[in-house]
């Protein structure tokens, strides 16, 4: 039963976030495509925004496919967690709940993330196991790039150029 409910876990997950990320880089299944996602993701504070929006989108989709699969585990839980770390903080103005704009929606993506990365992917999947010292080398990648874009996110807006007073 266990088994059968990981599996079930990892291919809501999975899947949902394979769209997710094919909504940014795509256009598909009614998103923005990759110009309007990377516009979004300037007016964040995540410059360039269209490179960005380009790595949160592969990260997305490619951590969806392992992590439905279970192939290389837990690099897709991994990077669905880096993901959804810096959604969370981009969203954290509009307060906790999903109905406002807010960030349950990339926690509780995390939070099953988390609980992915840290169980394994169970009996039904494609079980190549992530090697411990890639495993490492990559949580530290993921970490790294996650945290250079949350920095990305807090840090202060510029003040705005005075303007020069008319004469």
């Amino acid at each position: 039963m266990r088994d059968v409910l990981k599996l079930f876990a990892r291919l809501v997950l999975g899947a949902y976030m394979v769209v997710h990320g094919s909504q940014k880089l795509f256009g598909a299944f009614g998103g923005p495509g990759l110009d309007a996602a990377g516009a979004g993701f300037e007016a964040m504070g995540l410059k360039p925004g269209k490179h960005m929006a380009t790595v949160a989108a592969a990260t997305e989709l490619g951590g969806g496919v392992l992590t439905a699969t279970g192939l290389a585990d837990p690099l897709g839980p991994m990077m669905i967690m880096g993901s959804m770390t810096v959604a969370a903080v981009a969203h954290r103005s509009k307060g906790p709940m999903a109905a406002k704009g807010g960030f349950e929606l990339p926690l509780t993506n995390l939070a099953l993330a988390a609980l992915a990365a840290a169980d394994g992917p169970g009996r039904f999947a494609i079980n190549r196991p992530l090697p411990k010292k890639l495993t490492v080398v990559a949580a530290a990648g993921g970490a790294a790039l996650a945290g250079v874009s949350v920095a990305m996110l807090l840090k202060p807006p510029a003040p705005a150029a005075a303007e020069a007073p008319e004469a």
